[in-house]
């Protein structure tokens, strides 16, 4: 399965979560987004907010052909 991720502020990583193009990640059947961040070597404590599909889920949300996610780190008033 492919999903699609961006990283927003201080998140962003050219290589591997970009916040102007969404990267292209192959994932397997009864992945979640907490397996994704591990893989992507993202601190969970600095993720505040996960969106899959412009909603908001928490870190153990199956992961589906398609997803595109996106990760936002607290900062500011978030």
């Amino acid at each position: 399965m492919k999903v699609t991720v961006k990283c927003f502020a201080t998140l962003a990583d050219a290589e591997t979560c970009d916040y102007k193009d969404s990267i292209e990640y192959e994932v397997s059947e009864g992945d979640t987004v907490d397996n994704l961040v591990d893989r992507l070597d993202i601190a969970k404590e600095e993720i505040k907010i996960v969106f899959r599909n412009n909603k908001v889920v928490d870190l153990d949300t199956p992961l589906a052909e398609g997803d595109q996610l996106g990760f936002a780190p607290a900062v500011g008033a978030m």
